[in-house]
């Protein structure tokens, strides 16, 4: 059993910052990479960044410049450090790692940029 647990959603003003953190537990021998996406109603979900196990990073164009990702292999933990945000950021995040055994995902925070 893999668990993802994600916290640090929340309401945020336009312009504000929120960190976003990603926790992996269970039967895990091997992350490869990790990843933040989102979604919002009637809408596919989308890639927002990923991060493989070398750090190589891959962003969406529409968060480039204002988001981050990082990990902590020790801890089995994934970051998204999200500033600069816009209303068209509010989204449902969620948390999926790709491991030797299959991809697994969180069950998604909210996001809310609003004035």
């Amino acid at each position: 059993q893999v668990q993802l647990v994600e916290s640090g959603g929340g309401l945020v003003q336009p312009g504000g910052s929120l960190r976003l953190s990603c926790v992996a537990s269970g039967s895990i021998s091997r992350i490869n990479a990790m990843g933040w996406y989102r979604q919002t109603p009637g809408k596919q979900r989308e890639l927002v960044a990923g991060i493989t196990s070398d750090r190589t990073t891959i962003y969406a164009d529409s968060v480039k410049g204002r988001f981050t990702i990082s990990r902590d292999n020790a801890k089995n933990t994934a970051l998204l450090q999200m500033n600069s945000l816009k209303p068209e950021d509010t989204a449902v995040y969620y948390c999926s790692i790709s491991t030797n055994s299959g991809r697994y995902w969180g069950q998604g925070t909210q996001v809310t940029v609003s004035s």
